[in-house]
């Protein structure tokens, strides 16, 4: 027996559509729900890495749609066209996100730059829940996902945009949860710490996986392991999956331990030894 098919399908029978899905956390995403069983519609605008992964993983299991997340029409056209597809929609993850412009005084900060980031991180979200759930309603279940951020929990040296786009996203999670509980929906969000994704790797203008890697690791609290693309989609599957019944409005954080610690107490130590 091979190792894949030793593997329980914990998403067998669900549909789930995946914004952002064509590279990043939600290309790791993808990849592990239809491991485990589930039809996945990746909804993205870098069309050629859209395409070659579903050339990859199987036609009959993955498809592609091109989607701005921050115009509505794309996003219910993505919706619909997984339920045309697939017939019905158990999934929606909404994760995709940019950082935006790494300025660090709001003084720097640019204002349209400002807006583009909670256009994608924060309309988008909204939309794809908005007409996720004019499907899940009427049939009295669904899980929503959001990928927030590490920087919904503590202050990082992100862009300001990107701190308070993720801070909305927690508290759109947590709104959502509640409405939406009414039809058995059940809604949560991810927030992870820096993974060395493309994206992660470009906002630091490091384009070696290993070098963002031993950045991360040098200030983390939890030392021997990486935090990897695998780990959030990990736990996206434990969340959608039927494990998680009971859970939502919930925000999961996968940071090994990072926001509980104030790592500048070591500075003061330092000064004893002064």
């Amino acid at each position: 027996m091979s190792a894949e098919s030793s593997v329980t399908k914990r998403l067998e029978g669900k549909v789930a559509l995946i914004t952002g899905g064509a590279s990043g956390l939600g290309e790791s995403t993808a990849r592990l729900f239809v491991q485990h069983g589930a039809k996945v519609l990746i909804a993205d605008i870098q069309d050629d890495l859209g395409h070659s992964l579903c050339q990859e993983l199987g036609k009959e299991t993955i498809s592609y749609v091109h989607c701005d997340v921050t115009c509505e029409p794309d996003v219910q056209k993505a919706v619909e066209l997984a339920v045309s597809k697939y017939g019905k929609l158990d999934i929606m993850l909404n994760n995709a996100g940019i950082m935006g412009h790494h300025e660090v005084r709001v003084t720097d900060t640019d204002t349209e730059s400002f807006k583009t980031v909670f256009d994608i991180n924060v309309l988008g979200g909204f939309l794809g829940a908005k007409h996720a759930a004019r499907v899940m309603v009427p049939a009295k279940k669904g899980c929503i996902l959001f990928t927030a951020s590490l920087a919904s929990k503590i202050s990082l040296g992100t862009p300001h945009a990107y701190k308070a786009s993720k801070h909305a996203v927690v508290g759109l999670t947590k709104s959502l949860s509640v409405e939406l509980g009414e039809y058995g929906i059940r809604v949560n969000c991810i927030s992870p710490h820096a993974v060395a994704t493309p994206l992660f790797q470009k906002t630091l203008g490091v384009f070696d996986k290993k070098k963002g890697e031993e950045v991360v690791s040098a200030s983390a609290v939890l030392k021997g392991a990486i935090l990897e693309p695998e780990d959030f989609a990990n736990a996206a599957l434990y969340l959608a999956s039927d494990e998680a019944k009971y859970i939502s409005g919930v925000n999961l954080t996968i940071d090994g331990g990072y926001s509980l610690s104030n790592q500048t107490w070591k500075m003061g130590l330092s000064v004893l030894s002064e």
